[in-house]
């Protein structure tokens, strides 16, 4: 393949250009910002994808094969869909700059699980119901790219649930750090399931699905996680263990009913960073479960198990924590 990825600064697209270029493929990563990984300057140029002129011009002079299309603006600060042109303008660039480049054969468009609120359970797949401007703008994107007509490639959209693993951020960079520093606490003896993905499985089905016959994707749509739900609390102890950090502690769910209001108070006063909010409580509290079938009779087993994801991610920490200060996080996953 002769991948263009936009976003490739980010943290899926630095998990798949490292992929790509381990592979062989020839590649181009686009981004705003510079590569979050500095190897990775060879196969980068800076590009802001609302500027439609410049985009048309990188991709007709790299001529890509395939197209990941990434690039986004993810955060949930925005107050309307206007916040997020970056999801709607800037996607429309990259189709139409791919329309007018013959030699792009297959765009994989990333979307977001956040086009339903995570209690509700769509009808269809383009079944909406949307919870935040963010959510808005990705099904504005959504729109726009099944109203297209006549285009002359192959293109799915993906849609992402929840993906943890190297090169994250918040919130499940801050779940880790939090579960090292013995501030974690478990609501009560909940059972809580979600699909989740491990980075490293997110990429690989991303591969497969550039990859796949036209008829087995063009025009459809697939959430992307791990196969079998994790338990929340499951993940949590893992972490722990590989962390050697303090045993995770369960408490009263109104006892977190109570910190989240306090977080709610703070971030009225612009403390955004407090740990815990309504919102985040009540994303913990509810089962997220998606059909995962779709993607799995495309792509198959998957490279990495919970257990080994974890692994490598905390891994990544140390290294990263290491390589920052010279603090090791754990003396059992040292890179050797």
């Amino acid at each position: 393949m002769r991948v263009l990825v936009t976003g490739g600064s980010g943290f899926i697209g630095t998990n798949l250009v490292a992929s790509l270029v381990a592979k062989g493929h020839a590649l181009l990563s686009v981004d705003r910002k510079q590569p979050k990984c500095a190897s990775h300057a060879p196969v980068f140029k800076q590009l802001d994808i609302l500027d439609g002129a410049a985009v048309q011009t990188i991709v007709a002079d790299f001529e890509p094969s395939h197209i990941c299309h990434l690039a986004a603006r993810t955060d949930l600060l925005g107050k309307s869909p206007k916040d997020y042109e970056a999801n709607t303008t800037g996607t429309v660039n990259v189709m139409e700059a791919a329309r007018k480049t013959k030699s792009v054969r297959r765009v994989l468009f990333a979307s977001s699980r956040f086009v339903c609120r995570t209690d509700y359970i769509p009808k269809h797949d383009f079944d909406y119901c949307p919870h935040t401007p963010y959510g808005e703008s990705k099904i504005a994107m959504e729109k726009a790219i099944l109203s297209a007509t006549d285009l002359p490639f192959s293109w799915c959209i993906v849609r992402p649930t929840s993906i943890w693993g190297p090169w994250f951020d918040e919130p499940y960079k801050t779940f880790f750090l939090s579960i090292q520093r013995d501030r974690y606490m478990h609501p009560g003896c909940l059972h809580i399931y979600k699909s989740f993905g491990y980075v490293g499985n997110t990429i690989f089905q991303m591969e497969k699905m550039l990859q796949a016959d036209d008829g087995l994707v063009h025009k459809k749509l697939f959430y992307l996680a791990d196969y079998e739900p994790i338990d929340v609390r499951a993940w949590a102890n893992e972490i722990q263990q590989q962390m050697m950090s303090g045993k995770i502690r369960s408490v009263p769910v109104p006892f977190l009913m109570a910190i989240a209001r306090v977080g709610d108070v703070l971030k009225l006063f612009g403390w955004s960073r407090f740990p815990l909010t309504s919102f985040r409580l009540n994303n913990l509290l509810c089962p997220m479960v998606y059909n995962l079938e779709p993607a799995k009779q495309i792509v198959g087993p998957l490279p990495f198990s919970m257990q080994a994801g974890v692994q490598q991610t905390v891994q990544w920490l140390n290294a990263e924590k290491t390589e920052r200060d010279g603090v090791q996080l754990s003396p059992k996953n040292q890179l050797g």
